[in-house]
């Protein structure tokens, strides 16, 4: 089988390193395509306006992996831009990595907390959460309070601070896993988890595998209701 793991922002070194974390995963017989978002999307995706600026270069890539037959998509972003829109214009699965990560947490712990990199993502990433039905289970969504890009520097001390926001999740929430909310964190996974002591969730390799088992059970994206291909005007 095929599964395009795509990157909706412009940076290709988060590409490289969240389609590694992908290929690590996949089954035996499965092919990673990789993808990077192609302008307007821009460098990192922090708020609405950069995932509206994302979502019509995500939404062509995943028009071309239809008419070449790709049978499923993840959509390596933690906000889940455009997931609708994506399933409304390919028929495989179609995970984003925010849904994939968070349902997860449920199946290994009976709470979770999600750590993600700048303060304006909280609210974003705590309405999704509320839409999968999931905030029960949710004990808190916080922030390391690093840029995006600072996962791609050397020396910048962001997988640090994402490890410490996690001891504090763990003391301070009483959560039983935790979960990455950012794609550029998925090579922290077994460090994390070693460093910290619970389950450590990362989207990347989780929907890479859900994505697989959906494919594998025969299963496509309904096309009744509210995923029907996009109305032409």
């Amino acid at each position: 089988m095929e599964i395009l793991v795509i990157n909706p922002n412009a940076t290709v070194s988060m590409t490289e390193k969240i389609v590694e974390s992908a290929r690590r995963v996949a089954g035996q017989g499965t092919t990673i395509i990789a993808a990077t978002g192609q302008p307007p999307a821009p460098a990192s995706i922090q708020g609405h306006h950069d995932e509206a600026m994302a979502v019509p270069g995500l939404l062509a890539r995943l028009r071309q992996a239809e008419a070449d037959g790709v049978d499923g998509v993840v959509v390596a972003c933690f906000d889940d831009p455009g997931i609708g829109a994506c399933r409304e214009v390919f028929s495989g699965p179609v995970l984003g990595i925010c849904e994939a990560a968070t349902k997860a947490a449920t199946m290994l712990a009976t709470s979770f907390s999600v750590v993600t990199t700048l303060p304006r993502s909280v609210p974003i990433i705590e309405q999704l959460i509320h839409g999968y039905g999931l905030s029960h289970q949710c004990r808190r969504v916080r922030s390391a309070e690093i840029p995006v890009l600072a996962l791609e520097e050397e020396g910048s001390g962001a997988r640090e601070k994402v490890r410490d926001e996690i001891l504090h999740a763990v003391e301070e929430d009483r959560c039983e896993a935790v979960v990455l909310g950012c794609a550029g964190m998925a090579d922290l996974t077994a460090w994390l988890t070693e460093q910290t002591g619970v389950p450590v969730i990362d989207g990347v390799t989780v929907a890479t595998r859900m994505v697989e088992a959906l494919i594998g059970c025969g299963l496509t994206t309904s096309k009744v209701g509210a995923y029907a291909p996009p109305i032409e005007t």
